[in-house]
């Protein structure tokens, strides 16, 4: 609350509120000291009269960053790479300042640097958990953060859209690869990711439990946007499945696929580049699955029944129509 007492034939106005700086001010005339102390009561009440400053010179932007890594990132299915992306981060110089000087035009400097060294879109990705971070800090930690650093950084990412898809003759040298890999379940992976369009942290979460062969369906009971969604089971992807199980030793547990992430990315790379093909991720199995089924002349939201997509924009973002495949119905339209 304001105070206004007489000091030196001047009124002197002292304003202290909880999580915000002490404001002083003094006038000639009590009735402008009557005012300020008003109008600036009005600001505190909105919120409007910053943060504590006392309270955020304890704090390093290194302290923020450690608590949100260490009590945030074990509950996000993200942990281990913006775990490596946050531990890089603490090595930069401006994990040292203290919340009370940290400046969006710190941030501003240290994306011009970065700049130097990675593409925009990179570091977008990477400025993510950062941000975020500090949307936890004013919101559920209560650190008197006057406004999220991060907002106000400009950063224009050109759209890295890849539209990578299997190319004539391609298929068969996967498959061939695949034959002389020596992770037998990376095969069967393969397989279902093309017949089903999942992702490969999708695939990897399946368990026993969640494929219905007599009813030719899987449950994904949890997807990368947080949703579980049933998708149907072609015969490819059934003979994924049967022979992914015959695969599976005993005492391995209930997983379809008891294999680890590095371990599938490393089999993979190895498949790719014995098969010559180059710049072919494991992602791109489901763009391209995903746009086979367009090709097959399903719906929009019979594609996003299988893949997943919650709106129209993420979905077209993977739906590229093979130009051979769009080409034929074109020259196959009635000339008029």
């Amino acid at each position: 609350m304001a105070t206004i007492r007489k000091h030196r034939d001047k009124f002197q106005v002292r304003i202290r509120r909880k999580d915000a700086p002490a404001l002083t001010r003094t006038f000639a005339a009590f009735s402008d000291a009557k005012e300020w102390a008003t109008l600036q009561e009005r600001k505190a009440d909105r919120g409007e009269l910053g943060a504590d400053r006392k309270e955020l010179e304890r704090i390093t932007l290194a302290k923020l960053v450690e608590r949100y890594r260490d009590e945030v990132l074990p509950m996000k299915k993200a942990e281990t790479v913006e775990r490596y992306i946050l531990n890089a981060f603490l090595r930069h110089p401006i994990c040292k300042k203290r919340l009370s000087d940290l400046t969006t035009a710190d941030f501003a400097a240290y994306r011009d640097q970065r700049l130097r060294e990675i593409s925009p879109a990179s570091l977008k990705r990477q400025l993510t958990p950062v941000r975020n971070m500090f949307k936890v800090a004013r919101m559920e930690w209560d650190i008197p953060l006057a406004s999220n650093p991060l907002n106000g950084l400009t950063l224009k990412a050109r759209d890295n859209m890849r539209e990578r898809r299997l190319q004539d003759g391609e298929y068969e040298k996967l498959t061939a690869s695949l034959a002389k890999t020596r992770n037998p379940l990376l095969a069967p992976i393969v397989r279902l990711a093309l017949a089903t369009a999942m992702r490969r942290g999708e695939i990897l979460a399946l368990r026993l439990r969640d494929v219905d062969l007599p009813r030719k369906t899987a449950i994904i009971r949890e997807a990368k946007n947080g949703h579980s969604r049933s998708i149907p089971l072609t015969s490819a992807a059934i003979q994924a499945v049967q022979e992914a199980i015959a695969l599976t030793l005993p005492g391995t547990g209930d997983r379809l696929f008891p294999i680890a992430p590095a371990a599938l990315r490393e089999a993979w790379d190895c498949a790719t580049s014995r098969a010559e093909l180059e710049d072919l991720h494991f992602h791109d199995l489901r763009h391209e699955a995903i746009s086979r089924l367009f090709e097959l002349g399903l719906t929009v939201p019979e594609v996003a029944s299988v893949s997943g997509h919650r709106t129209m924009s993420q979905l077209m973002r993977y739906a590229h129509a093979n130009a051979h495949s769009l080409r034929a119905k074109l020259d196959s339209a009635p000339s008029r």
